[in-house]
């Protein structure tokens, strides 16, 4: 049986999303559209943040959400929970919030944040998705300790990061990702990969089951997911980490 959290979207699912973010004119530069149909079918990125998601109620926070695709997936899913989308490329967010209107995409919002500068306040789930590898070690464990209080009853927080060690999927995302930046998709350049020793060190210590899973589709990129909950009987965040 095949694990769909794990494969990426069917192409019918994909258009269906990537279509929102077509020119409102004809002759409309058509970039978002290429790029986003392309990824949702080569990227199992969403279909995994979707599994870990479902059932869950609380405000998603979305810490560098680019275009707002987590949003489009999420309604695509059935899933209604708030969203707040927060990016540093203002130009993504300038057209992130018009397109979600356009598509009649509810309860949700969009602002610029420089993450290295911390989180905005919110209550709920958190999605940290390919996000970690642009900040230092330091600002990494910021910015999860951040999340994790912000972590609420039922919540869950949510985390896609390529992984940094010596393998052939390490060597090719580090590579992409420069590439990503001097091309100008990414306006900032990779700081430092999180090891999973360090990320479930700091997860686990501050009282929170966490899940591993390898999330690379059709994709050479050394991505991982994970999904990090509350244990019972521990308050989240009780342990902290800043560096």
């Amino acid at each position: 049986m095949i694990d769909t959290a794990t494969r990426p979207f069917a192409a019918a699912d994909a258009r269906r999303i990537a279509a929102a973010f077509l020119p409102a004119h004809p002759f409309g530069n058509r970039y978002d559209y290429y790029y986003t149909q392309a990824k949702l079918r080569s990227d199992p990125l969403y279909p995994g943040v979707l599994a870990a998601l479902r059932g869950t109620t609380a405000p998603v926070l979305d810490l560098g959400c680019g275009l707002g695709l987590l949003l489009h997936a999420l309604r695509l899913d059935g899933q209604r929970q708030a969203y707040h989308g927060v990016d540093i490329d203002a130009a993504k967010i300038r057209r992130a919030g018009p397109i979600a209107a356009r598509a009649g995409l509810d309860d949700a919002r969009f602002a610029v944040a420089d993450l290295g500068g911390g989180p905005p306040d919110h209550a709920g789930s958190v999605a940290i998705l390919d996000v970690l590898q642009y900040l230092d070690a330091a600002r990494q464990a910021a910015l999860l300790d951040d999340a994790i209080a912000m972590l609420v009853p039922g919540a869950k927080l949510v985390i896609r990061s390529g992984l940094g060690d010596d393998t052939a999927r390490g060597r090719t995302t580090r590579i992409t990702d420069r590439l990503a930046h001097l091309f100008g998709w990414m306006q900032e350049i990779p700081r430092c990969y999180p090891t999973r020793a360090g990320l479930e060190s700091q997860l686990r210590a501050a009282g929170l089951a966490v899940d591993f899973r390898p999330l690379y589709g059709d994709t050479p990129f050394n991505n991982w997911l994970v999904v990090a909950t509350p244990s019972a009987g521990v308050a989240p965040g009780s342990t902290m980490h800043h560096a």
